[in-house]
């Protein structure tokens, strides 16, 4: 009977976490660059039951038993979002969508191989450095300049060049006067270099990636290589790209998450009354 109230209360737990999910994404939805997460179900590993003293030759096998389940991790999707105009020169987004040879990538950027390997599609993103001189990773473009010219993220990291620098413009040079090529090069209005190249770093395995809050992430896993000419990334100035979150879909896991918590809470009601029952009216003694 235990078991079965342990069943209940780790699926209320799982429940709980896949409702803070679903609800940290729609929270986000108006959030520049922002992919959604999903968090992901399993059983524990099964366990062998057995029946113990029912022959003097060994005991009986009555089954197996998974126990419970659990949220195992939260993984994020980093499929391509709607990009939309806002003619703001500070705003800049990306269009991705790097093919892999033999492989067709389905909505949530998967694929499988011919050998059977599960493989993501590369995915390609802003290179930025925080206050403490760590390399990070966005999709979220909204940028502004400071008075002292540094292009900057929402959260105040400095965008980085081509040359792993950050991003200074030139003095009395205001963004609203200069245009980004296909290239991704910074020019005047005139048609002059400013020798500015945004960095757009292409991550092979985007699942390397770890959120770590404000639209950014850490590569804790794999490479990042600098994209040059590539026709299958772009960037776009007066743009940016909205979040990935699906609402419709998002509000049903919202509401199957709160059926599924309010049934596991059931479970533990029963099994708590049964428990007393058992102790207060089987266990008597008269």
């Amino acid at each position: 009977m235990l078991r079965g109230l342990y069943s209940a209360a780790s699926g209320l737990i799982s429940q709980q976490r896949r409702h803070d999910t679903v609800t940290n994404n729609i929270s986000n939805i108006e959030t520049a660059g922002y992919k959604q997460n999903t968090t992901a179900l399993r059983s524990f590993n099964e366990m062998l039951l057995q029946m113990t003293g029912v022959e003097s030759t060994g005991n009986k096998t009555i089954g197996t038993w998974t126990g419970a389940v659990f949220g195992e991790e939260s993984l994020t999707y980093h499929s391509q979002g709607d990009i939309t105009q806002t003619n703001n020169a500070n705003d800049f987004a990306i269009i991705s969508n790097i093919l892999v040879d033999g492989l067709n990538f389905d909505q949530s950027g998967k694929a499988i191989s011919q050998d059977g390997e599960v493989v993501f599609q590369p995915q390609a993103y802003f290179t930025v450095q925080n206050v403490s001189g760590e390399v990070k990773y966005t999709r979220g473009g909204q940028f502004s300049v400071d008075s002292q010219g540094n292009l900057l993220t929402n959260n105040g990291d400095r965008v980085l060049n081509t040359n792993n620098e950050p991003i200074v413009l030139p003095a009395g040079v205001s963004i609203n006067d200069l245009t980004l090529t296909a290239d991704r090069r910074l020019v005047t209005s005139k048609g002059e270099d400013t020798g500015i190249q945004l960095l757009i770093s292409q991550i092979d395995n985007p699942n390397g990636l770890v959120r770590e809050g404000d639209g950014t992430f850490k590569l804790v896993e794999g490479t990042a290589e600098a994209i040059a000419d590539n026709a299958q990334v772009e960037v776009r100035q007066g743009y940016i790209e909205l979040s990935n979150v699906d609402m419709t879909q998002a509000s049903v896991d919202l509401m199957a998450a709160a059926r599924a918590y309010e049934a596991n809470q059931k479970m533990v009601q029963y099994f708590d009354q049964t428990l007393q029952k058992t102790a207060n009216e089987i266990g008597r003694i008269e």
